[in-house]
């Protein structure tokens, strides 16, 4: 079955959430934007939970965020089920604590091809390279030490049980792959470093370990295995892409179309996260919020105003019926996290749905980035032709 997600021609997306905090507004967005693109297009959404950070991970987490998707409306196809610990799907498990034979087959691959190679380099030789090269004012990279460490020292610290970790051999051309927000992109080999894909490892005559495969190499391996034809994600995870698309190339697989979703930031105007400044979606339900004004101010989050000024009905029904993602903004987004929804409320409950509708449309403008001298004019203008309700559905 994993060979025939890997050949199909439909639309395949994936949210994959770690279960180690609560659903925030920036992670809810990136769940709302892969569920429209799968719902347009008529492909499918895949529920991952990466959970292979086991001191942090709990079983409340991944209940919590599953409730929150159910009560956003945001349906997967494939992933864990809704009310029991089952999945659905072909391509499972889908849960990454459960892939590690995978994980370990797939870096044996590597190993025995020679893609990847043995660094059995400690932390303490690892930092005192990092500090010589910012004194060098040279790139923090790895210095690639154990890349030509001949078959009899490898096999030499495996016997005496030397801990390693398993590198990936970057090829010495520019890493090259294609943005839909922001176009092609590239990275110079001596910027991305041999990437670590599985880390504590240790050989011995008392019995291998394995290792902890990390987050880069695991994401690859499902989305590939999973076939995963767009990644749809923050673009923090930019920086991430080139060692991702080196795996890919590695294995021979196909590269994905990747579209990066602008950050989110707080009021502050610091990056949102688990631990700073995000409202859960599990308070904003405790405190009887509009699942439907929330999902109209996400899909609104990242659009600028272009979205603002065209909305003549909801954020969503919009971009089910047309917005491209191409209309995605480079720029950041500044959450109003809390005036957003008391907006939608007050109005949603005096005008009905025109209110929510409006209610997300005005803290957009208000903490928008974009010049207020070039837009409000025109938003006025088109805000005088508007009808105080929603159109009739049944006209």
């Amino acid at each position: 079955m994993i060979g025939s997600a890997m050949e199909s021609e439909s639309t395949r997306v994936r949210f994959a959430p770690s279960p180690t905090g609560v659903l925030h507004v920036g992670n809810a967005r990136t769940a709302l934007y892969n569920w429209l693109f799968a719902r347009r297009t008529g492909g499918k959404l895949v529920l991952r939970i990466e959970d292979t950070d086991l001191d942090r991970s709990k079983t409340n987490y991944e209940k919590q965020l599953i409730q929150d998707l159910v009560w956003l409306g945001l349906s997967w196809d494939e992933g864990p089920n809704e009310n029991d610990t089952n999945e659905k799907g072909e391509v499972g498990p889908y849960r990454q604590s459960k892939r590690m034979d995978i994980y370990s087959t797939h870096a044996a691959q590597l190993l025995a091809e020679g893609k990847a190679y043995r660094c059995f380099c400690t932390p303490e030789e690892l930092e005192e390279e990092r500090q010589l090269a910012i004194a060098e004012h040279r790139p923090q990279v790895y210095g690639g030490k154990c890349r030509v460490m001949n078959k009899f020292d490898i096999k030499e610290n495996l016997l005496r049980g030397r801990t390693y970790s398993i590198r990936l051999r970057i090829p010495d051309h520019p890493i090259r792959f294609h943005d839909a927000v922001r176009g092609e992109m590239e990275f110079p080999p001596e910027t991305i470093s041999d990437p670590i894909l599985v880390r504590s490892a240790q050989g011995g005559t008392a019995g291998a370990s394995p290792g902890v495969p990390v987050y880069n190499y695991v994401v690859t391996v499902d989305d590939a295995l999973m076939g995963i034809t767009h990644v749809i994600r923050g673009d923090d995870h930019i920086a991430n892409t080139p060692k991702q698309v080196a795996i890919y190339e590695a294995f021979g697989w196909k590269v994905p179309e990747f579209i990066h979703l602008s950050t989110i930031l707080g009021p502050d105007r610091e990056r949102l996260a688990k631990r700073h400044g995000a409202t859960s979606m599990s308070s904003f339900r405790e405190m009887g919020y509009l699942p439907e004004a929330l999902v109209n101010y996400l899909a609104l989050l990242g659009m600028g105003a272009w979205a603002v000024l065209n909305n003549t009905f909801t954020a969503v029904a919009m971009l089910l019926n047309g917005a491209s993602v191409m209309r995605l903004q480079v720029a950041t987004a500044i959450s109003m996290a809390i005036a957003s929804p008391i907006l939608s409320i007050l109005l949603g409950r005096a005008f009905g749905v025109a209110g929510i509708i409006w209610g997300t449309v005005i803290a957009h403008v208000v903490c928008s980035a974009i010049p207020t001298v070039i837009y409000l004019s025109s938003f006025l203008r088109r805000l005088q032709r508007l009808p105080l309700r929603a159109p009739d559905a049944t006209a």
